[in-house]
C-alpha cells in the first residue's frame, strides 16, 4: 500500500511539473496578437516584408495577423478596423496613403493599441507611437550619386540630359527620396552640366501614383516624343525598380541598348530580382538595397521593448514630423547596389540564392 500512495504521488508530481512547463510554454508561445497591414502583392519587397515580419515575430513568441490590401484604400482601412476589433496588441501599418488613417487610429488608440508606422511615415495623426524605416533623405542621394558616378560629372565631363521620375504623391517616403536626390542633381543642373530637356521638376510634375510602372513606362513614351525626337537621353532618375522596368521597356521601344544607342543610365530601388537581372543585361545601371530582413527585425525589437515596458530603440527623434507630432523613429542605412558589387551585397549576404538571379 505505501509503495502505491509513493507512486501515485510521483505520478502526481509529474503530472503537476509538466502541467506546469505546458502552461509556461503556452505562456511563452503567445505574448499577444499584432496586427501587420501591408498595402500590396504587386511589388516582391511587401511579400517579403510581411513574412519576415511574422517569421521574426512568431519566432518571439508573438501570435500575427497579416493582412494586404491590393492597393485599396477602403480595403486597408477594412482590414485594420478588423484588427482593432480582433484585439490585436500592437499594429504595424505600411499605409497605402499615409493621410488617411486618422480615424481608425483614433479607435486603436483609444482601445490601449499601440501604432508603429512601418517605412512609410503616417500622417495628420496623433496616434503613431514609432516609425520603422530606412533613412529614405539617403536613399536619394544614393540613387543621384549613382547617375553622377556614371556620367563622370565629377570628372568635368557634360552636359548631359536627365528626366526625373518621382514617386507616388500620397507617399511621404517620395518626398524624401526626390530631395535627396536633388540634392545631388541641383548643383549639376544649375551649372547646365545637366539638362532637363522636359523642364518637368518637382513632385507636383513628376510624381507616379501609386508607384504604377505602366504610368512611368507612358510618362517616358511621352518625353520621348516631345523632347527627344533629335536628341538622345543620357541618365534617368527613378526611385523604385517597378517604375524602372517600365521606364526601359520605353527606352528600348525606340531604339535604345541596340546598335549604336547606348541605354541611359537608370537608377532603382528595392534591389528586386527583375531588375537585377536587368543590371546584369546591361539595361538598368543600378538599384538601392534595403535589407528588409533587418527592418523586420527592428520592428520586432521595438514592439518587445513596447509589451516588456523597456525603452524602445530609436535613433532619430528630429526627422520625421507627420503634421501633428515628431514621431520618434529607428532609421537603417540603404545600400547602393550595381553590377560591381551586387554578388558581395545580394548573394554573400544571403539576401538572395545566385540561382534566383541567373536563372
Amino acid at each position: 500500500m505505501k509503495l502505491l500512495k509513493s507512486l501515485l504521488a510521483v505520478a502526481a508530481m509529474g503530472f503537476f511539473a509538466l502541467t506546469s512547463t505546458l502552461a509556461t510554454e503556452a505562456q511563452a508561445a503567445d505574448k499577444g496578437l499584432i496586427g501587420i497591414s501591408m498595402p500590396t502583392k504587386s511589388s516582391a519587397r511587401w511579400i517579403d516584408d510581411g513574412n519576415n515580419l511574422v517569421k521574426t515575430l512568431q519566432g518571439m513568441g508573438y501570435t500575427t495577423d497579416l493582412q494586404y490590401a491590393d492597393d485599396d484604400i477602403p480595403n486597408q482601412l477594412a482590414q485594420i478596423e478588423n484588427m482593432v476589433t480582433k484585439g490585436v496588441k500592437v499594429l504595424v501599418i505600411a499605409a497605402i496613403d499615409g493621410t488617411t488613417l486618422s480615424d481608425v487610429l483614433q479607435k486603436a488608440h483609444d482601445a490601449g493599441i499601440k501604432v508603429i508606422a512601418y517605412d512609410r511615415l503616417i500622417k495628420k495623426s496623433p496616434n503613431v507611437d514609432y516609425y520603422a524605416t530606412f533613412d529614405n533623405f539617403k536613399v536619394g542621394v544614393l540613387q543621384a550619386t549613382s547617375l553622377v558616378d556614371a556620367l563622370g560629372l565629377k570628372d568635368g565631363k557634360g552636359p548631359f540630359n536627365i528626366e526625373l521620375f518621382g514617386g507616388s504623391p500620397d507617399d511621404n517616403n517620395a518626398f524624401f527620396f526626390y530631395d535627396g536626390a536633388m540634392s545631388v542633381l541641383q548643383p549639376y543642373i544649375d551649372s547646365k552640366k545637366l539638362v532637363v530637356q522636359s523642364g518637368q521638376m518637382g513632385m507636383d510634375k513628376v510624381g507616379t501614383l501609386r508607384w504604377d510602372g505602366a504610368v512611368a513606362q507612358a510618362r517616358m513614351d511621352n518625353l520621348l516624343s516631345a523632347y527627344y525626337t533629335d536628341k538622345r537621353v543620357d541618365a534617368v532618375l527613378s526611385p523604385y525598380d517597378g517604375l524602372s522596368i517600365g521606364i526601359l521597356s520605353s527606352l528600348k521601344g525606340v531604339g535604345y541598348g541596340s546598335g549604336d544607342m547606348k541605354m541611359p543610365y537608370v537608377s532603382g530601388q528595392d534591389a528586386e530580382v527583375p531588375s537585377i537581372k536587368s543590371i546584369l543585361a546591361g539595361e538598368q545601371y543600378s538599384t538601392i538595397y534595403k535589407d528588409t530582413r533587418e527592418l523586420a527585425k527592428i520592428t520586432a525589437q521595438m514592439i518587445d521593448a513596447m509589451m516588456s515596458g523597456k525603452e524602445v530603440p530609436v535613433n532619430d527623434t528630429k526627422t520625421y514630423n507627420n503634421e501633428v507630432k515628431v514621431v520618434p523613429s529607428y532609421l537603417l542605412t540603404p545600400v547602393a547596389v550595381d553590377a560591381s558589387n551586387w554578388e558581395k551585397i545580394l548573394i554573400e549576404g544571403g539576401y538572395y540564392k545566385k540561382e534566383q538571379i541567373t536563372q
